[in-house]
């Protein structure tokens, strides 16, 4: 029921409106995006370190210099001599050193154990360094509303990531292993790609504020989205079986390029009983696989690139351009490292561009979803 008015009250005047409240969409608690922004690359950066200290570890045969897992205790390494050789004892027992490196020194032992010792440590800083900062910005309240969730998944995802490799490296240990086994090795590197892959979506999401974002997918290039979807998992595939090749040194087999061993499909495919071993553990078969999946890729990133360059938006035409000509070098490298017989320069190298090839594929994928509004004159 409206009040009285006073007799004494002007014609046409009016109560004073209140001024009309902007971001309502970001009204809730925000938090500190920027920071938490920033913590998630500096996870990220970390993330790619600990690809390239894994791979160079399988590289130099260390992975297996370490015989037991312990989470806390590991932290430190060997303190003295005494110690040393306790460790060096321990690398005795196992199949790798009595069929690959018997007679190996204490000094030699010592390099292929700091490999491995490093690698390890810098998946437990990983961990040091989210829980310090997931924990930091729950205690302060700064988490935005509906991040507490996705920011402890990738605690837990680090965690069974831990667990991962403990379960990879004890394949390495059983009777006749010299190497652990690639299936596993393709899980452990598909894991920690999942991770970087939440951790570069993550921080795409935290760099626009969520009324922008809103904003943004009413703009959506469903179709865009749709084939850059498919890209993702296609090249999720594609990396598996990468780690199944550099699982049993594959790269190494076949060094002849685009025929393998001057034919289109390698000697003795199916050599190895039950048949599905094959899959796993030939390596004529398993490099096969891998050459005809990439060149599949690259088939379809052309029809994905094809149908990015239709997009209304020049940052997201621009995403797809780089991974075509990304997906170019990969391939490039690809073939360089077998016809080269796979050193470890150029296998790295492949390994990097594989995340550099991920990380665009995803940014192409967010863009498609979210595409970044442009002036007419920008278009």
């Amino acid at each position: 029921m409206a009040g009285k008015r006073s007799i004494f009250e002007e014609v046409g005047a009016r109560a004073p409106k209140s001024a009309p409240q902007a971001g309502l969409i970001d009204a809730g608690r925000r938090g500190a995006r920027r920071g938490i922004r920033l913590w998630l690359m500096a996870i990220f950066a970390l993330v790619v370190v600990m690809i390239a200290v894994g791979g160079l570890t399988r590289l130099t045969d260390s992975g297996l210099s370490i015989t037991e897992w312990r989470p806390v205790t590991g932290a430190l390494p060997p303190m003295s001599e005494a110690h040393w050789q306790v460790e060096f004892d321990k690398y005795r027992a196992i199949p790798q050193y009595e069929l690959m490196n018997k007679g190996m020194s204490l000094d030699e032992f010592k390099v292929i154990y700091w490999w491995e010792w490093g690698h390890r440590q810098l998946g437990r800083v990983i961990g040091l360094v989210w829980a310090l900062g997931f924990f930091g910005f729950l205690v302060t309240r700064q988490i935005p509303k509906g991040w507490a969730g996705r920011l402890l998944l990738l605690g837990a995802l680090g965690g069974m990531q831990g667990a991962i490799g403990w379960w990879m490296v004890a394949s390495g240990l059983n009777e006749g292993m010299v190497a652990v086994a690639s299936y596993r090795l393709a899980t452990h590197l598909g894991l920690a790609f999942v991770i970087l892959g939440l951790l570069a979506w993550y921080v795409f999401a935290l760099g626009r504020e969520e009324r922008e974002l809103i904003q943004a997918r009413r703009g959506r290039e469903a179709r865009l989205f749709s084939l850059s979807t498919g890209l993702m998992h296609f090249a999720f595939l594609q990396i598996l079986l990468g780690a199944l090749v550099a699982g049993i040194d594959a790269g190494r087999s076949y060094t002849d390029w685009p025929l393998m061993a001057a034919g289109f499909l390698p000697p003795d495919m199916m050599e190895l009983s039950p048949w599905w071993r094959n899959l796993f553990e030939n390596p004529g078969t398993v490099q096969f696989i891998h050459r005809m999946s990439g060149y599949l890729l690259l088939a379809f990133a052309v029809v994905v690139w094809l149908r990015g360059r239709r997009s209304a938006h020049g940052a997201t035409r621009g995403a797809f351009t780089a991974i075509f000509a990304v997906l170019l070098l990969q391939m490039l490298l690809g073939i360089m490292t077998v016809l080269y017989i796979a050193p470890w320069q150029l296998a790295i190298a492949h390994q990097f561009v594989a995340v550099v090839l991920w990380v665009l594929i995803l940014r192409a994928r967010f863009l498609s979803l979210y595409p970044r509004a442009q002036s007419i004159r920008g278009g």
